[in-house]
């Protein structure tokens, strides 16, 4: 998962910033007769909407993961009538993941409800908060979001690594009392180069 999620990450993460740049470089959208700023400001909100959904999918695969690798954890230790503190570990970073996760989902959702009220052709219009625009309000509120979900990036992947770890320490474990057992033991391969 290391590497998959390494790999998400900075994918997801790239196409953040490419969107958040090509937002900064626009002209002034509220001038409809400007046909390029318009063609830009309609790819921007393309791109929003797939960083957005990219960004949701990133996180929801670490949650994903985290189900799946706690339970398997919890059963593997029930099974084998190991200490039930192998398995807490695992539930213990799932417990630390789920917030980064979540918030970081919610602060996207957050970026494009505040790029829908930016959009000076939306059929809705609320007067923006203290006299700012809705577009300085969605470029603060952007940046923030940016930061926020790198840092989460960042926590996910050290839990990720922590429980690879105490997946890896299970699987020794296991090994351990299948060899005292006398039950058959996979070999561990040789990486192939």
């Amino acid at each position: 998962m290391n590497r998959i999620f390494v790999t998400l990450a900075l994918a997801a993460t790239f196409f953040m910033l490419a969107t958040f740049v090509l937002g900064m470089s626009l002209g002034d959208v509220r001038n409809a007769n400007d046909r390029e700023t318009q063609s830009w400001a309609t790819v921007h909100r393309i791109c929003g909407m797939l960083a957005a959904i990219g960004m949701v999918f990133v996180h929801s695969v670490v949650v994903t993961y985290f189900v799946g690798t706690s339970r398997w954890c919890r059963e593997v230790v029930e099974t084998y009538q190991m200490p039930t503190e192998m398995w807490l570990v695992s539930a213990r970073l799932k417990r630390r993941t789920f917030p980064w996760a979540v918030i970081s989902m919610l602060a996207v959702v957050g970026v494009a409800a505040l790029g829908g009220a930016a959009d000076p052709a939306a059929a809705l219009r609320v007067e923006p908060i203290a006299g700012i625009s809705w577009s300085t309000i969605h470029l603060i509120g952007a940046a923030l979001a940016m930061g926020l979900i790198v840092y989460a990036f960042q926590k996910e992947w050290g839990y990720i690594q922590g429980n690879s770890e105490a997946v890896a320490a299970i699987m020794r474990e296991v090994r351990r009392i299948r060899l005292e057992k006398g039950l058959d033991v996979e070999t561990p391969q040789p990486a192939q180069v």
